[in-house]
């Protein structure tokens, strides 16, 4: 999988944002395991909570239809280089460890980072993996 055809569709799925408060659009496209890519643009609310970020939306659509494993991520905003909030992180954190996140200028220009860059000392799943007493035990 090329990264251009990565970049490009994270590119076009920033013009879908609904963004009528901010005017910030931003957009991201998602890589499966399976070499399938899943668009997402950030969608706005009056009362801002129920806003969602294109990386999330990407991610859901992905979810939605049966992928979890994901290999790349990227995005580009309105501004020079737009990098996904701490909430984003978490959800990418979900589904892969070893991410690659390309964070877009444009067609040519952008950084490429891991996930355990941006967010460090990460909380995954495998920390919520139950444990019987006895294993507990040994760890004290």
């Amino acid at each position: 999988m090329k990264i251009d055809k990565l970049i490009k569709e994270a590119l076009e799925a920033k013009n879908m944002a609904y963004v009528p408060y901010s005017g910030f659009r931003v957009g991201a496209a998602v890589l499966t395991e399976e070499n399938k890519i899943y668009t997402g643009c950030n969608i706005e609310s009056a009362s801002y909570s129920p806003t969602n970020c294109a990386e999330r939306t990407a991610i859901f659509k992905a979810v939605s239809e049966g992928y979890t494993k994901f290999k790349a991520i990227a995005i580009t905003g309105d501004r020079e280089y737009t990098f996904p909030c701490g909430v984003c992180r978490q959800v990418m954190r979900e589904f892969s460890k070893d991410l690659k996140i390309y964070i877009v200028k444009n067609e040519n220009e952008y950084k490429e980072y891991t996930l355990k860059e941006l967010l460090p000392h990460s909380f995954g799943p495998e920390d919520l993996e139950r444990k019987t007493a006895e294993e507990k035990c040994d760890e004290v």
